[in-house]
């Protein structure tokens, strides 16, 4: 009687009748002294289990970097000069965030849904550090947004997702030069109607190699050999600048 009702409730739970099938252009990026961004491509297929229903679907797609503290400050002018007035930390965004879309972000996915996942780019930071926030601390919040978005570190890609036959999708997101080190979780959501009706989830490694590597493992582990280091090579530059100059007059 047991196995029977197990079984009657196996039927009843739905199938998921469509499907993420994800891949990469590359899942690693590795940081050099020459690293000048890189374009990744996005792209997938919808794995179905039956025909294509009539209600479209429509992609919604996410790239984040590590999350980290940050201070928001105001400047004020005081006494003639632009002074650090008031200030809100959060206690970590992201330090790169793009959302791609197939059509308007609100056309494509419910205010519900996207506080549920947490897509847009304003709830990928109250996310994780500006949850009940006042409405002070969310204007700075939404400063930070605009001054990373002129840095092209916050970025909002709507209709740029290509979607062919409701089958075949894909988006090519730009990472900066500026990256921060670590995992970079890119996640797929397939929408209806504004319902997330399916979701994936990989990782882009993005870390330093050869000489920024060194450096950067210098940096923390030997902070005072790295320190005298970086002095003796300012040192060096100065007295070669110096002797050049002396050279060209004299010449």
């Amino acid at each position: 009687m047991l196995r029977l009702g197990f079984l009657l409730c196996l039927l009843a739970l739905p199938l998921k009748a469509e499907e993420v099938v994800l891949g990469l252009s590359s899942d690693k990026v590795a940081i050099t002294a020459t690293f000048e961004g890189l374009e990744i491509l996005v792209f997938g297929a919808v794995k179905r289990e039956g025909p294509i229903p009539e209600t479209p679907l429509d992609v919604v797609i996410t790239v984040a970097g590590p999350s980290l503290p940050v201070t928001v400050w105001r400047k004020d002018r005081r006494f003639g000069i632009w002074v650090n007035t008031d200030e809100v930390r959060l206690d970590a965004a992201p330090t790169f965030y793009a959302v791609a879309t197939t059509g308007p972000l609100d056309g494509v996915l419910s205010a519900t849904e996207d506080l549920r996942h947490r897509i847009s780019i304003r709830h990928a930071i109250r996310a994780v550090g500006a949850a009940g926030m006042t409405e002070e601390a969310r204007r700075f919040a939404e400063a930070l947004i605009r001054i990373r978005q002129a840095q092209n570190a916050y970025q909002m890609l709507e209709n740029t997702v290509s979607f062919d036959e409701q089958t075949l999708f894909r988006t090519e997101i730009r990472l900066p030069a500026n990256l921060t080190e670590g995992s970079y979780p890119t996640r797929i959501f397939l929408t209806r109607e504004g319902r997330v009706v399916s979701q994936f989830e990989t990782v882009i490694d993005v870390h330093k190699v050869g000489l920024e590597r060194w450096l950067f493992t210098l940096s923390r582990e030997r902070p005072l050999i790295y320190g005298l280091m970086s002095l003796a090579i300012a040192i060096a530059a100065g007295w070669g600048a110096s002797a050049a100059f002396r050279v060209l007059r004299q010449g």
